[in-house]
């Protein structure tokens, strides 16, 4: 495919920076998260959630994270170090920060929410002392988290990591991931998103996440405008998502690969985009074609978002390859894409 080679030199593939969480998912659901009694218990958060996802596709992976010094920190610890993720880059806070809860509310199919509990939170400890050379030079790629950017120290530790990552030629990138909380403002966010973006060599986001980024440099855009502005500066595959509408990544030599989901019964309407970035890593990480690699992304998100947890449930490779067979017969070679770039 030839947009992004990674040095097969380095012990690493992919290492993340950001959050890990715990999320609370109702098994009581559809209905409203107050008349809620029962929940299970899962590692949460978006780059944690991408990170059992590479991992259980075989992808060497680390991590960079703070998490609490309690049993929820073991719980999140000890689970990453059965997925068989490096943990020697997360270390416990020292100043009684606690582990992001999130409680999911489940209404319908379509309909779901989240309800964050991140005050004295404690991956945004995550400090510039934390981030060091040797583990960014011994990873192929460095995933960064858009949520580590909303409050110091964890934003001053990222935009270090992208430092490091730019001066020993680690390929970056930028997982959008806006969550409301943290954030003191919308310029804020426009402009440690755009500092991240303009170094990232792969850039993955909604809509509107793309919007946010760029309302202080130019408001408006459409995502053909937005994915040549990133290519400017030096992004090779731009990622833009439209929800059910299906996805386009836009490469740097001008080609469009437009996706859409595989259909499935839907459980939960969160839990979709983790599946994908890591699955469109895993086949990016191999070589495949572009195509293939949404597939397999798309493939995954579909898996997902029919499963009850954003974690535990994420599919080996093989399981992926069987769900998109299956799907091809039922629904025809053209369910996620026509294969027209």
């Amino acid at each position: 495919m030839g947009y992004i080679e990674f040095d097969q030199s380095r012990p690493f593939d992919i290492v993340l920076l950001g959050r890990v969480a715990v999320d609370f998912n109702p098994v009581d659901y559809f209905q409203p998260l107050e008349e809620c009694t029962t929940f299970k218990k899962y590692v949460g958060g978006s780059p944690a959630n991408i990170a059992v996802g590479t991992a259980r596709h075989g992808l060497k992976t680390g991590f960079f994270a703070r998490v609490s010094d309690d049993q929820l920190g073991d719980f999140v610890t000890h689970f990453f170090e059965k997925e068989g993720i490096d943990t020697s880059r997360i270390r416990r806070c020292e100043h009684g920060e606690k582990i992001g809860l999130t409680f999911t509310e489940i209404l319908s199919r379509d309909e779901s929410s989240i309800l964050m509990y991140r005050n004295c939170i404690a991956d945004l400890q995550l400090n510039p002392a934390d981030i060091d050379e040797e583990y960014i030079k011994g990873t192929k790629a460095l995933l960064i988290s858009g949520t580590s950017l909303a409050a110091s120290p964890s934003r001053e530790a990222a935009l270090k990591a992208v430092m490091l990552a730019k001066r020993f030629g680690t390929r970056i990138i930028f997982d959008i991931d806006y969550r409301a909380y943290n954030w003191q403002s919308q310029d804020e966010i426009s402009i440690y998103y755009s500092m991240v973006a303009k170094e990232a060599d792969i850039i993955m986001g909604s809509r509107e996440e793309f919007d946010l980024m760029e309302r202080l440099i130019e408001p408006g855009r459409d995502d053909l405008q937005s994915a040549k502005a990133w290519h400017a500066h030096n992004a090779k595959i731009v990622i833009i998502k439209h929800g059910k509408k299906g996805s386009t990544a836009y490469t740097c030599d001008g080609k469009q690969y437009t996706v859409r989901p595989f259909p499935v019964e839907a459980l939960k309407s969160f839990g979709g985009g983790d599946g994908y970035g890591a699955g469109f890593l895993y086949g990016l990480f191999h070589g495949w074609d572009m195509y293939d690699c949404l597939e397999f992304g798309c493939a995954q998100a579909s898996m997902m978002v029919a499963a009850h947890s954003c974690s535990e449930d994420l599919p080996r490779a093989d399981e992926v390859h069987a769900f998109i067979k299956a799907s091809k017969e039922k629904y025809g070679d053209n369910v996620c894409c026509d294969r027209k770039g």
